[in-house]
This record gives C-alpha cells, sequence and structure tokens, in this order.
C-alpha cells in the first residue's frame, strides 16, 4: 500500500512548469533513518538489545486502530530528537515469539529500552506531551 501511495505522488508530479525544477517528489528525512521494522529475532537482538543508543520498541499489529495513530506521533517525536534514540516496529502477528518474551498482551505496547535492558513501558494511546515526557525521560534529557 505504501508502495503503491509513493508510487501515484511520484507519477504525479510534474516533469515541467514551476516545480519539475525542484527534484524529486519524496526523499528519506532523518526520521525514517532512526525508524526501523524488525525482521526477525537476530534483527532485534542486533539492532534493539545490542544497540549503543536507547530504542523505543513499538509493539503494533495492523489490525490495531489505536496502533495506526500512535505509530505515527511516536516516529515524529523520535525524528525531533534527531539521532539520540532509536525506533523499532515490531509487528505481533509477524513476531509473536517477541511479544511472548517480552510479555506483550495488547496493542499498542510501547518499550524503553537502554543497554537491551526494559527501563519503561507503557500499553495503549497517549497524547504528544506524555510521548515526550517518556522520550525524554529515556534519554536523560
Amino acid at each position: 500500500m505504501a508502495q503503491r501511495l509513493a508510487l501515484q505522488r511520484l507519477l504525479a508530479f510534474p516533469t515541467r512548469g514551476p516545480l519539475a525544477s525542484h527534484g524529486r517528489a519524496f526523499g528519506t528525512s532523518a526520521g525514517r533513518r532512526n525508524t526501523f521494522n524488525v525482521q526477525d529475532g537476530s534483527d532485534f537482538q542486533d539492532r534493539v538489545v545490542n544497540s549503543p543508543k536507547p530504542v523505543v520498541v513499538d509493539f503494533h499489529a495492523q489490525w490495531c486502530g489505536p496502533c495506526k495513530i500512535l505509530g505515527p506521533r511516536l516516529e515524529k517525536l523520535v525524528a525531533k530528537q534527531e539521532g539520540k534514540v532509536l525506533m523499532a516496529k515490531v509487528d505481533i502477528d509477524d513476531h509473536t515469539d517477541l511479544a511472548i518474551e517480552y510479555e506483550v498482551s495488547a496493542v499498542p505496547t510501547v518499550l524503553a529500552m537502554k543497554n537491551g535492558d526494559v527501563v519503561d513501558k507503557f500499553v495503549g494511546i497517549k497524547d504528544e506531551d506524555q510521548l515526550e515526557a517518556f522520550l525524554k525521560k529515556l534519554i536523560g534529557a
């Protein structure tokens, strides 16, 4: 779905006129580099547990309405931290083993991890002020 939307945007981008000189229709933002989808257990171990930076882990599901609200909100705030924290997205339907290991019983569940340890956690949706406080506590700001 996201690929189709990106392709539609690319195809709709003008090739002539005043907007054509601005280059590409889309790019990779710094926030995207700080957010990643976990591929499997070893990827989680490498990129989350062994991360030198603090990591916010978003356990979510495609069918979860609140997850669709929380995820983008959290990604935006992680991007604002300018690389001080990373965000890992874990789909519980694809990675049931990780959900069980980290005792995820409802989605969305968000873990704050530092040096491989869970240092904070919340379940459910939060407003931006609460999310900012969560991130600041994790970063130590």
